[in-house]
C-alpha cells in the first residue's frame, strides 16, 4: 500500500479492543481511523485511547470510511462469523479477527467460505507472539531433538467481566476449551508442526461463577480441565486449565521433551495483576535442560516495560499487530492462516464433546482450503 499511516476499523473496543488500540499507536506507521462500538461506556474509553478515530454507527458505516484499509474484529465471540460475512460482501478489506475464528460447528463452513473472498484474513493468535513463547518455539526443535511430549499448563485468574456477559455462557463464547484454549492448540500445531488425530478430555465447573445470575440464568463456563491430543507425527500434548489459581507466580508453563532433553517456558501474568507488596513481577524465563550433559541453562527473556504496560498479553499483542501491518502493506506473509484459525477451534470444540461424553474424539485428517 502507498499509505503513510495505515488505517485501522474497528469493531467492537471492549477490553481486548482497547489492548488492540494502545498497541496499534506504538506502531509509528498505523493509526485508528474509525471505531464501531454499540456499548457508551466502552465507546467512550475507546476515544480517549484514539482521540483521531471517528464513532461510526454500523460496520457498514465503517467500511465506507475512505481512511480504512483494514479491519480488526474484536467483537463478543459468537459476532465472528457475521461480521465477517458483511465485509466480505461490502467491501472485502484485509482482517485481523479475534480468535475464535467461530464458536459452532455450523458456522465452520461459513468461516471457511469467508475467508476466500477477503484479501487477507489474519486470526488473532497473541500468545504465539510473547517474547519467552517465541524463544522457546524458536529452539525447542534444537534443545529436544524432536519433541516427542508436550505440556502446555495455564494456572489463572477467572473469566473477567464482558459487556453483557457474553463470556459466561458458551452459546455466546464457544465454551471455555474454545474462548480461552484455542491459544494453546494453535500453539501445539505450531510448536509440533503436526495436525491432530485424536482429543481427549476432562472439564467442568467447580469453583468460579457459581453464584452469578445473568437474566435469571446460572453461567455453564467451565473453570478448569484436562486435554490429551495425539498428533499425526507420533507426538503427543497435554492442557492443563485451572481459572482459579490467580495466585500462581507464572500463568503460563510450556514443556517439550524429547531424545536429547527439555526446554521449558514460564510466563508471568498480567503486570497489572501482580501484588504489589511482592516487589517486582517475575521475569519470563525459557529453561535448557540437556540430557548429556545434565545441567539446565536458564535464560532470562525481559519484555520491554512500555509493551507491558499496553495490555495483559506480554508484549505480544504489538508484535502481532507488527507483523499484520506488514501483510497488509505486502511486506510480509500471513502467520495465522483461516486454516490455522479453523483448526484450533475444532480442537476446542473436540475437547468439549469429549469431556462431555466421556470418550476420545476423532479429528479430521485434514481441512479443505
Amino acid at each position: 500500500m502507498a499509505r503513510t499511516s495505515i488505517g485501522y476499523g474497528i469493531v467492537g473496543c471492549g477490553m481486548m479492543g482497547q489492548e488492540h488500540i494502545r498497541n496499534i499507536a506504538l506502531l509509528g506507521d498505523a493509526h485508528v481511523a474509525a471505531i464501531f462500538e454499540p456499548d457508551a461506556g466502552m465507546l467512550a474509553k475507546s476515544l480517549a485511547l484514539a482521540p483521531g478515530a471517528r464513532a461510526l454507527g454500523s460496520i457498514a458505516e465503517l467500511l465506507a470510511d475512505p481512511d480504512v484499509d483494514c479491519v480488526l474484529i474484536a467483537s463478543p465471540n459468537h459476532r465472528h462469523v457475521e461480521q465477517l460475512e458483511e465485509i466480505a460482501r461490502i467491501r472485502p478489506l484485509p482482517v485481523l479477527v479475534e480468535k475464535p475464528l467461530f464458536t459452532t460447528p455450523e458456522d465452520e463452513e461459513r468461516a471457511a467460505a469467508i475467508g476466500r473472498l477477503l484479501p487477507l484474513l489474519w486470526v488473532a493468535m497473541e500468545y504465539r507472539y510473547m517474547p519467552p513463547v517465541a524463544r522457546f518455539i524458536a529452539e525447542a526443535g534444537r534443545a529436544t531433538g524432536g519433541i516427542r511430549m508436550l505440556t502446555i499448563r495455564e494456572h489463572r485468574y477467572p473469566f473477567l467481566d464482558k459487556v453483557g456477559a457474553w463470556n459466561r455462557f458458551e452459546r455466546t463464547s464457544g465454551g471455555t476449551f474454545v474462548e480461552k484454549c484455542c491459544h494453546f492448540f494453535d500453539l501445539m500445531r505450531l510448536i509440533l508442526k503436526a495436525d491432530p488425530v485424536r482429543v481427549m478430555a476432562s472439564a467442568g465447573s467447580a469453583i468460579n461463577h457459581r453464584d452469578e445470575r445473568y437474566g435469571g440464568e446460572a453461567p455453564d463456563i467451565w473453570d478448569h480441565g484436562y486435554a490429551l491430543v495425539d498428533f499425526d507425527n507420533g507426538a503427543r500434548a497435554m492442557l492443563e486449565l485451572c481459572m482459579f489459581a490467580e495466585g500462581s507466580r507464572y500463568q503460563e508453563e510450556i514443556s517439550a521433551v524429547g531424545a536429547s532433553g527439555k526446554i521449558e517456558c514460564l510466563v508471568p501474568g498480567p503486570t497489572r495483576f501482580w501484588p504489589e507488596h511482592l516487589g517486582a513481577p517475575p521475569v519470563p524465563h525459557v529453561v535448557v535442560s540437556p540430557r548429556d550433559p545434565a545441567g539446565p541453562r536458564v535464560l532470562d527473556i525481559p519484555v520491554d516495560p512500555t509493551l507491558l504496560a499496553a495490555g495483559d498479553h506480554n508484549g505480544s499483542t504489538f508484535y502481532q499487530h507488527r507483523r499484520f501491518v506488514d501483510a497488509v502493506r505486502g511486506t510480509g506473509p500471513v502467520d495465522v492462516s483461516l486454516g490455522d484459525g479453523r483448526w484450533a477451534v475444532l480442537m476446542g470444540l473436540a475437547a468439549q464433546r469429549s469431556a462431555r461424553e466421556g470418550r476420545a474424539i476423532e479429528m479430521p485428517r485434514e481441512l479443505d482450503r
